[in-house]
């Protein structure tokens, strides 16, 4: 016999087996190691190269994020001030957002609120509560400029979280990308939804358009 097919409409959902594809951007200040933290958590090895980035370059991650299958394409981009304007064209469709700093380096901290800044007036939709996070790499080094409780009250004053990392010693990377990518989904679902809901609201037009004669 054949099936009956319910007529309600379900509910918005997003499929939990299909994998989302999420853009993460890297920024921050020249020298403060974002290319080594990307290599750290996608290939696991140290990536002690010190030519610089110029404009951007693109890496890949899957992995599972409460049961989401998520492709993350990560972007790593470059620090010096005079590829700012090029860099900030690169903000456009980004899921999530990571803050560098070297915390043996107090201007690469203290550049942090321009960089911020920057990607939040480009970036659309401008949400205060984008997904973002701050990573104060080189904690290997000893001669740090930054204490830890100056990091953590910056973040803490603009609710992003904070971590502690090390490329060179893979202390807290993965932590740090995953934490990311997690609030990157969240917020990815809950525009997803929201614009299913939306989609099935007809509002017809009250009125014909008048012409302009």
């Amino acid at each position: 016999t054949a099936r009956s097919v319910p007529l309600v409409p379900q509910g918005p959902s997003l499929d939990a087996s299909k994998k989302v594809d999420l853009k993460i951007i890297i920024i921050g200040a020249l020298g403060v190691g974002k290319t080594s933290l990307l290599h750290q958590y996608v290939h696991k090895t140290f990536y002690e190269d010190y030519r610089t980035t110029l404009g951007a370059s693109i890496l890949t991650k899957v992995l599972a994020v409460d049961n989401t299958p998520l492709k993350l394409q990560i972007w790593d981009t470059g620090g010096q001030e005079r590829f700012r304007s090029m860099v900030s064209t690169f903000y456009k469709g980004s899921d999530g957002c990571m803050l560098a700093f070297d915390v043996t380096d107090r201007e690469s901290f203290e550049a942090l609120d321009n960089w911020r800044d920057d990607f939040l007036e480009k970036v659309i939709p401008r949400e205060q509560d984008f997904p973002m996070v701050v990573l104060g790499n080189k904690i290997d080094l000893c001669d740090r400029q930054v204490p830890k409780e100056t990091a953590s009250a910056w973040c803490k004053e603009k609710d992003i979280p904070y971590f502690e990392v090390s490329a060179k010693n893979n202390i807290n990377v993965a932590e740090a990308f995953e934490t990311l990518a997690k609030q990157a989904l969240t917020t990815y679902k809950g525009i997803f939804e929201s614009y299913l809901t939306d989609s099935i609201k007809l509002t017809p037009d009250d009125k014909p358009k008048q012409s302009g004669c």
